[in-house]
């Protein structure tokens, strides 16, 4: 069976590198577009369980070993994925289906580019929380049922795709906070390979619309991710 074209949109960080390299494996990428625009807010974002965080993931996913998109697939480097370079590109590889993992809001246009859709993977409930640091934002709100993983249809709007694939994040007593997204990638990986089977064998995906638009949540404070700790550490305690 010939395997579809598929296009992942990303950015470079090691659970990203770490999910194109494992899908890879299975249903080799067309191409990878990775995208280096950032967007700096007007306040402190930094919190030091973030270093650890990524120190973590170069260890655990990575194995300490440097790697790069070019090493797994076609790689091309964009300021801005919704740009006219881009969009050619796309346009040239005429990709069946585009995955977006961790960049931007995505342009329709480039959306349109996948005969078969655009799939966006969110580390948590759209539902109730669309937008940046999600799980940060379940976690400072107590909602810890919302600490989950989302597979969705990419539309026009951030976030409100319907729904494809849902899973909690699985915790323990062990779960340090520092933890969650490489947890969070491990189920990304889990369900992005069941999609591309189903996807890659003719069949259509289960999916249902968003029955809630979620709050937008933006960049959460450094100052508020203190309590995000406290709470994630009291929650993890009583498992």
């Amino acid at each position: 069976m010939k395997l579809l074209k598929t296009v992942l949109l990303t950015t470079d960080t090691s659970h990203h590198l770490y999910y194109a390299s494992v899908i890879n494996e299975t249903f080799p990428w067309a191409a990878i577009l990775a995208e280096t625009k950032k967007i700096k807010p007007p306040f402190e974002t930094d919190h030091p369980f973030e270093k650890i965080r990524d120190d973590y993931e170069k260890d655990v996913l990575l194995k300490g070993k440097e790697q790069r998109f070019a090493e797994i697939s076609h790689t091309e480097i964009y300021n801005d994925l919704n740009s006219d370079e881009a969009m050619s590109s796309l346009k040239a590889i005429s990709p069946d289906l585009i995955i977006v993992f961790g960049t931007g809001k995505i342009d329709p246009r480039i959306i349109s580019t996948a005969k078969l859709g655009c799939l966006n993977l969110h580390g948590g409930n759209p539902e109730h929380y669309r937008g940046l640091d999600t799980h940060m934002w379940a976690i400072y709100h107590s909602d810890f049922n919302n600490l989950v993983t989302t597979l969705h249809h990419l539309d026009s709007t951030l976030d409100t795709g319907d729904l494809i694939f849902q899973a909690q994040l699985p915790l323990t007593k062990d779960t340090k906070i520092y933890q969650i997204r490489s947890i969070n990638t491990e189920i990304c990986v889990e369900i992005s390979i069941i999609a591309l089977h189903v996807i890659n064998s003719g069949k259509k995906l289960p999916c249902r619309k968003q029955v809630s638009t979620g709050r937008y949540y933006s960049f959460m404070p450094g100052i508020l991710k203190d309590e995000c700790v406290r709470k994630f550490e009291g929650y993890v305690a009583d498992l």
